[in-house]
């Protein structure tokens, strides 16, 4: 059984194949946490996210909205369920949300959409189960890019009426948070050079941001460990609150993988966040728990 688990893993290791995905993604098609498909948070045709409700029933859970990888221009919210069971599993009322990309749209209408989601959900996620006052964001590869920026500059939550205090911590899975665009496509999206500073989460940083965790895994050659290093430098220099995690056996794919039901138990990459989190609770929803 071990040996087929580890199997499976490699071929979801092996890019996020259909085939890949679709092992990955089993438990939560088969049954468990209730799913609301489809949620429109704003007007254009991928302002939709997907809720999954944990089975508890509660009405104060806490809330993760996560924003999914692919460059800026691939990926949606559908390859995504095993990352909203998982969580939801764990009590979570989970929100994977897509948003507009490339061509269609370019720097910064991305992380727009994000804030615009993330807003919706604060707005909204009382109706499904979710306590709006311990709102999560994580995020993998450009979605941790996106999250991050929500968490740092706090002018995108402003521009949907909200502070950034509404969010109670992000966690990063191998973020490119400090690049310089070197590719055609790159540069179309993040140009003219005097713009890029905007789109480096290093530039934002103040330390009164909501606490981070950015893991990144030693075998990563998509997104360098310097983003890591550079953006935790900053954020200590500020005095600003900031946790790393580094997994020598981890790529870019697979620190994702960690994530998934054949994985998570073998990997620390889901009880990592899973206690991040945990830790930056409102006092208010602790006593709670222990009582």
């Amino acid at each position: 059984m071990k040996a087929v688990f580890f199997s499976l893993g490699a071929l979801l290791l092996s890019g996020c194949t259909q085939l890949g995905l679709g092992l990955a993604n089993l438990p939560a098609r088969v049954g468990g946490a209730a799913v609301v498909q489809d949620q429109s948070y704003g007007p254009d045709e991928l302002h939709q996210l997907d809720i999954y409700r944990p089975d508890s029933g509660r009405g104060d859970a806490p809330v993760l909205v996560f924003f999914h990888g692919g460059r800026w221009t691939d990926g949606d919210k559908s390859m995504y369920p095993f990352v909203g069971k998982a969580f939801a599993d764990q009590g979570y009322v989970t929100v994977i949300a897509d948003y507009r990309k490339y061509p269609e749209v370019r720097f910064p209408a991305f992380v727009h959409d994000g804030a615009q989601a993330v807003a919706w959900v604060h707005d909204n996620i009382e109706r499904f189960g979710g306590d709006p006052e311990r709102l999560f964001i994580a995020g993998h590869s450009s979605g941790a890019h996106i999250a991050s920026l929500l968490a740092a500059d706090e002018r995108y939550l402003q521009a949907q009426g909200k502070p950034t205090a509404i969010v109670r911590a992000f966690a990063g899975l191998a973020g490119p948070y400090d690049f310089v665009p070197d590719e055609e496509d790159l540069i179309d999206i993040f140009g003219p050079p005097e713009r890029y500073p905007q789109m480096q989460t290093t530039t934002h940083i103040e330390g009164d941001e909501p606490p981070m965790l950015l893991l990144w895994g030693e075998k990563d050659t998509l997104v360098w460990r310097r983003n890591i290093d550079l953006l935790s430098e900053r954020i200590r220099a500020r005095s600003g609150q900031v946790s790393t995690r580094l997994y020598p056996d981890l790529d870019h794919v697979g620190i994702l993988a960690s994530l998934t039901w054949m994985l998570r138990d073998r990997r620390p990459v889901f009880e990592d966040m899973l206690d991040f989190f945990a830790q930056h609770e409102p006092v208010s929803a602790l006593a709670t728990a222990e009582q």
